[in-house]
Parts: C-alpha cells; structure tokens; sequence
C-alpha cells in the first residue's frame, strides 16, 4: 500500500460503510456530489437527484459486488462519499474501480485520504490487487490520484454531438447481406446469443496500459446488465446490424431520468471478420437517425474514447462529434501478500482453464 495513504482517522471524521444506500444516503450522497461538479466542472449540470438515487440503488453488473461508504463532520454533514464495484467476471476479478467524491469546502482535511483507506482495506479482504478512477485532466482528482499512489494509464477524449448537425447519411450505406435491427431495454431472446458473440469481441477494445482483464459474455450477462441500466431507471437503446443470424456490430445509446436534452453513447462494436466495411459510422448514423425520431428533445449525444482508438476517434468526428473535455484512468497497484497473491493466481488459472482459455 502506498505509504501515502492515511494511516488513522482525522479528528472529528466519522466514516459510515453500508452495503446498500438508503434514501436519505442517497440524498446527501447527492448533495455532496452535485456540489462537486458545481465546483470542478462549472460549464456542467450535476446529476439529478433522480439519477444519483437509480444509481446507487441499482444492483451490481452480473457477478460483480457494490460497496459504499460515507464521511460525516461532527455535525452529521456528509462530507464525503466513496462507492466501489468489485468486478465478477471470471477474467476480471483482481479488479475493482472507485467513484469517489469530497464537499469543495471540505477538502484538504483528510476526508478523501481517509476513504480510500477504507476502500483499500475492503479490497485487501476480496484479495483484489488493481483499483481504477476516472478523473478530469489538471483537476483537482488528478493531483489527489497521484498524491496516494496512483498513476495514468488510460487516457480519453469526452467529445459532444449536436444530433440536430450529424452527418447521418452514412445510416443509407447498408452492405449487401446486412440488415439494421433495433430495440429498447432487453434484447430480444432470438437475439441474446448473438449479442452476447459480438459483445466478446470487445475484449480487443484499447485500454492502455490499464489492468482491465477480459470479460465473458453470454445470454444471461447480456440481460443481466440490461436489467441493471433499467433498475437505476435508465432507457438502454440498440440499433445492431445483422449478417444473416450473427450480429456483425451494435451500437448503444442510454437515456437518463431527469436528463431530456442529452443521451449517454455506450457500447459501439463492430466483430472483428465485419471490420473495413464502415459499419461502426453506419450504425451511429443509424441510432442519431432513431434518436431524433424517437427521443426528439435529445440534442447531443455524449461520449468518450480513448486516445489510442484512433479509428473509433475518426469514425466520431465523421459524423460530426466535437471534443470537449479529456480524463484520465487512473490505476493504483497493491502489493498483496504472498498467500493472497497466490490463491490469486490459482483462482485465475482455474478461471481460465473453466473458459478454456490457453496462453
């Protein structure tokens, strides 16, 4: 661990750890973090009251595990809130990533340190060995990151798309044998093996030199997570293209509750034997097409890339997306102790022997 890290409680600092948030947490989780981006972000609009409570009530990705916790001053004020998701698929299981987010005026007084500390215990106890947060560049999460120990490792371009000004004809460039399909929420059941195939061909998708391990989809995983964006009340959109009964690409859009003039870009893959036929810019034509069909009030669509995704990074611009802020992934490494460290490796070995996995 590093020596950085706070070795005991601040005066006054009363940290509450639970493994589900009620109402009023969720309230003054919102408080704190819509303070935040007030501060740091000011061009920004904070997340709703609505979308910090679906969130941090909304169950875990399939396998995965959710912890939180919550610093309060003397006077009961939250000040400060962390949540950690520990990763649960098999290929993904020495990981766990942090949101983490401190009261501008009560910054500097140890409360950020303090909950780290807690959620590194937490992930010592799981015997997870990288944890990983997404900050913005020159912020003030940037230079606490480094301060505890953790170093960049992935960096990405946040770019905006006014859908009322996409290039959106790309969208009338089906390929011979190819044909568009779409759905709201969970994917239709003749189609869940193969969204889950081409899911998997994300596992190739650019991630620095970030430990992010591999994920293995299936049917149940791929509705598993559809129903987690819907618990936190979220509208999940598809538009995928179809060579006969395998999917050669998807591209997703989420809207969120409270949220009408702007949408959330997810998921855009193209499997990699359906590359070099410019389906990526088809299907996001597509889905600007149905978004401003459908979801009228939408006018720009957000997303991110990592740098080194040029092709990606092309296909956005293309259709008309703008960049507008840059972040980073942050990644700090613990040192487990040899006996974690070796059941460790064997759990990943069993795990990759179960996926038949070969080096």
């Amino acid at each position: 661990m590093p020596s950085s890290l706070s070795p005991s409680l601040p005066p006054s600092l009363r940290i509450t750890s639970v493994s589900a948030v009620s109402v009023a947490q969720a309230a003054a989780w919102y408080e704190v973090t819509a303070a935040a981006v007030r501060h740091d972000l000011p061009d920004d609009t904070p997340p709703s009251p609505e979308q910090v409570l679906g969130a941090l009530r909304a169950a875990a990705p399939p396998d995965g595990d959710r912890r939180f916790w919550l610093a309060a001053d003397p006077e009961g004020r939250t000040v400060g809130v962390a949540s950690l998701l520990l990763f649960g698929s098999a290929g993904q299981r020495h990981l766990a990533e942090l949101e983490m987010s401190v009261h501008p005026g009560h910054r500097r007084e140890g409360v950020g340190a303090e909950l780290l500390t807690q959620v590194v215990a937490a992930m010592r106890a799981e015997g997870r060995r990288a944890l990983i947060g997404r900050v913005v560049v020159d912020g003030p999460g940037a230079a606490f990151a480094v301060a505890q120990g953790f170093r960049p490792v992935l960096p990405l371009t946040h770019l905006l798309l006014d859908t009322a000004r996409a290039d959106t004809r790309w969208a009338d460039s089906v390929p011979p044998g190819h044909s568009l399909v779409t759905w709201t929420g969970t994917v239709p059941d003749a189609l869940a093996d193969a969204l889950a195939a081409a899911k998997n061909a994300m596992n190739d998708m650019p991630t620095g030199e970030m430990d992010f391990g591999s994920r293995h989809w299936d049917a149940e995983r791929v509705r598993a997570m559809a129903r987690v964006v819907a618990d936190r009340g979220d509208t999940l959109l598809t538009v995928a293209a179809m060579a006969g009964e395998r999917m050669a690409g998807y591209t997703e859009v989420v809207l969120r509750p409270g949220e009408k003039d702007r949408a959330q870009q997810y998921d855009t893959v193209v499997v990699p034997e359906h590359r070099g036929h410019g389906l990526g810019l088809l299907l996001k034509a597509a889905m600007v097409r149905r978004v401003r069909a459908d979801h009228p009030t939408v006018t720009e669509i957000e997303t991110d890339n990592a740098d080194d995704n040029t092709h990606m990074l092309a296909v956005n611009e293309r259709l008309g997306f703008r960049a507008y802020r840059r972040t980073c992934v942050y990644q700090l490494e613990l040192e487990l102790e040899q006996e974690e460290e070796q059941e460790q490796q064997e759990q990943e070995e069993g795990q990759k022997e179960e996926q038949g996995v070969t080096e």
